[in-house]
């Protein structure tokens, strides 16, 4: 199938800006967005990992969530715990199909700081107006659903980001992950500009992502990236950075065929939600899911594993996995040379079986059988800042 005509995509607001980097411009989601800058892909996922990388994240979908019943709204629709969510803390979260297959996986804040009830979600480009229309017809009834076009979104990742970050805005230093605040940004020139921001992000490093409005993103991007410690980074070594850190891509690695249990994702489903806690079930797809954590006969057939090849030779997505008889016994869904490892890794989903750290299986390359062994995740420590 052939790329869509550059005309018919769609730009954020610091197209202009990346053109005038030398990026390498491709189609993302829907967006012509840059995959690399002249420094190169390898170069730009060392810089992230040592110093700070400069993402433009803004082809994401940004939508507010108001009204006193917007929480528990939200909660109907996901596994996890919305309700208690304190203020200005972020969580992770999936959006469900009713079979408990994946139509988004997103993040979402309490910003509730008004007293009047609201949550700022994200989620990924590709998905965001089928998730806004899917949230409208499910809890547009009990909520606002407002999205938000007028948002840009910027990710600072890496252990200097936050040197960078705080000479513009003070104070964003005392966020820990997953915590989110308002802030005002140093003026540069004219009105102080309000920007949100939340101590998280897609790479395994400490680092921010930057709620601005379209208006205020170049201006802010140009002045990140005078600080010292800052390069532009495209979505080449975005990909890399979060293999590395053990990070799911959605439209890879998870699907609409896919449940969070086969994905690994337990963790994201917190006690209250599952089988005797307060508010157990009550999600689309909750008696498969709660089944599936259930174990025993209900346990998923499949699981997503990490994987490290035992020979140079990078394995990519849809590549067959065997076992070391030959027979097929799963697929790669993201697979690459991890920069920081310096060896190649992949992501797949293998029977369950086949899914017990130091299985050997063989992956299928051009024919050729590439012995691989299933290893834990992430495959790069996380560095977040957990204070």
């Amino acid at each position: 199938m052939s790329s869509p005509p550059s005309e018919s995509l769609r730009h954020t607001p610091l197209h202009a800006l990346h053109v005038e980097l030398g990026a390498r411009m491709v189609p993302f989601a829907g967006y012509h967005m840059p995959v690399q800058y002249p420094m190169g892909l390898m170069a730009e996922h060392h810089h992230t990992r040592n110093a700070a990388g400069l993402f433009d994240v803004s082809h994401m979908g940004q939508l507010r969530l108001v009204g006193p019943h917007a929480a528990a709204a939200f909660e109907t629709l996901m596994p996890v715990a919305v309700i208690d969510l304190p203020v200005g803390k972020q969580r992770y979260g999936l959006l469900l199909n009713d079979a408990g297959g994946i139509l988004d996986d997103l993040m979402f804040v309490n910003r509730d700081d008004r007293g009047e009830g609201e949550l700022l979600v994200i989620v990924n480009g590709a998905c965001k107006d089928a998730d806004i229309a899917h949230i409208q017809a499910r809890i547009g009834q009990r909520c606002q659903v407002v999205p938000c076009p007028e948002l840009a979104l910027l990710a600072l990742q890496g252990p200097q980001a936050v040197s960078a970050l705080q000479r513009l805005a003070p104070g964003v230093e005392r966020l820990t992950f997953m915590t989110s605040g308002r802030f005002r940004l140093v003026p540069d020139a004219g009105e102080p500009v309000e920007i949100f921001v939340t101590r998280s992000g897609y790479t395994g490093e400490d680092g921010f992502e930057i709620s601005v409005h379209a208006q205020q993103a170049e201006p802010l991007a140009r002045r990140l990236l005078a600080q010292p410690e800052v390069k532009p980074v495209g979505l080449g070594a975005r990909n890399s950075l979060r293999l590395e850190a053990g990070l799911c891509l959605y439209g890879n690695d998870l699907d609409t065929t896919t449940t969070p249990v086969e994905a690994g994702l337990n963790w994201a489903i917190q006690k209250v939600r599952r089988v005797g806690g307060a508010r157990a079930g009550g999600f689309p797809g909750a008696d498969v899911i709660l089944a599936q954590l259930a174990g025993g006969d209900s346990a998923p057939a499949r699981r997503r594993v990490g994987l490290k090849a035992l020979e140079r030779v990078p394995v990519r997505e849809h590549t067959l996995v065997q076992n070391t008889n030959g027979q097929p016994v799963g697929a790669v869904t993201s697979g690459l040379l991890g920069p920081t490892v310096n060896e190649p890794i992949a992501m797949a989903y293998v029977q369950s079986a086949s899914a017990v750290p130091g299985t050997r299986l063989q992956a299928l390359v051009r024919g050729k059988p590439v012995p691989m062994e299933v290893v834990g995740m992430p495959f790069v420590p996380n560095r977040y800042h957990r204070g």
